[in-house]
């Protein structure tokens, strides 16, 4: 049966293959299924987006993101919705944005929210916001034991990456490589200095978003520690990403963040190198000590590990994608919740 599914992304950010973020990877991976398996996508992001499915675009911020500006925003957003909402059958509304209890619409239509990022980022009244056809749902369980107690939350669905980059071999090279949105929370500087302390070359990708908190973080943290051997490379499209991935001696990640569910982390076992990380969040669930990587504590670790990397075998990685970070699953996964949502069966809440 032919689905008809509206995909709202964080306003903010563009998706497409190219995505930044995780919430916009995700969403891009689902709109292309939905294309592919010739079902109706519709997307509401922000200008710049590349979708296969149909696009309906509200305007970019591209300075420093005020509150005046979050409000502007909204209101396109909501504005899309609504257009919509009118103009096709939706059967389900997705919403990705940690932003999105500002937009929710008020029609009874099945509405899922993916909770992409730490559930501290979320305003409490989206946790409220319960309605019969309203279902909040987790991608880690680290996530859902942080969820405030008594919320009626779906079954934890967890991310995928795709299986392409399975495929992607290439010799290790002397350099980590460090990805993501460059922000206090990632506490990059720690990955810069681990590098330095390994004697070992960093390429940081990644960008700053026009927050004031963000953009004094890069100027006052990062910007000092880089030198000719440390470098930070700007944000990266998917097919480098792969390669650098791929060269790495291994990814570091030095995050302070309740991460939710790392897709980078998944991304750089699927190529065969493995994950250093700080035991924040759902990370010590995805990766096993001394087996896909290393879970460290502070800097001096961080170093240590980095020396070590070299132990790990880089098909015990990539088997631990196949075994449970396919995208396929994902994809499968999502379907079935669609058309649960729809009617065709009743989600189960816990």
């Amino acid at each position: 049966m032919k689905l008809t599914i509206l995909n709202v992304a964080f306003p903010f950010a563009p998706v497409g293959p190219d995505a930044v973020g995780g919430a916009e990877q995700i969403l891009t991976q689902l709109d292309v299924a939905l294309a592919q398996r010739g079902h109706h996508s519709i997307v509401v992001a922000c200008e710049g987006s590349q979708t296969a499915g149909q696009l309906i675009g509200i305007p970019r911020v591209t300075g420093a993101i005020h509150d005046r500006f979050r409000c502007r925003v909204h209101a396109h957003v909501r504005a899309a919705i609504q257009h919509a909402l009118t103009r096709w059958a939706i059967d389900v509304i997705h919403f990705h944005g940690v932003d999105c209890h500002a937009y929710l619409p008020a029609e009874e239509i099945p509405t899922l929210v993916t909770l992409h990022c730490p559930v501290s980022f979320y305003q409490p009244m989206l946790f409220e916001a319960w309605r019969p056809q309203f279902f909040i749902h987790c991608v880690s369980a680290s996530q859902r034991r942080s969820c405030p107690p008594g919320v009626h939350i779906l079954p934890d669905l967890p991310n995928g990456v795709p299986e392409s980059l399975l495929q992607t071999r290439h010799a290790k090279r002397r350099f980590a490589v460090a990805l993501g949105r460059i922000c206090p929370e990632k506490n990059f500087h720690v990955a810069i200095d681990a590098a330095k302390q390994a004697n070992l070359g960093l390429l940081l990708a990644g960008a700053t978003f026009p927050y004031p908190a963000h953009e004094h973080y890069y100027k006052n943290e990062i910007l000092p520690r880089l030198d000719r051997h440390r470098l930070h490379i700007g944000p990266i499209g998917f097919v480098r990403k792969k390669r650098l991935l791929s060269a790495a001696r291994c990814l570091l990640m030095p995050s302070l963040a309740a991460e939710t569910s790392s897709l980078v982390s998944m991304e750089a076992l699927a190529c065969g190198t493995p994950v250093i990380a700080f035991p924040s969040g759902a990370l010590p669930e995805m990766i096993e000590h001394g087996k896909t990587g290393f879970i460290v504590r502070n800097q001096d670790e961080m170093a240590e590990a980095i020396h070590a990397a070299g132990s790990i075998d880089p098909e015990q990685c990539r088997a631990a994608v196949r075994s449970r970070f396919c995208a396929d699953r994902m994809v499968a996964d999502y379907l079935n919740l669609y058309r649960r949502l729809k009617g065709d069966a009743p989600p189960c809440l816990s």
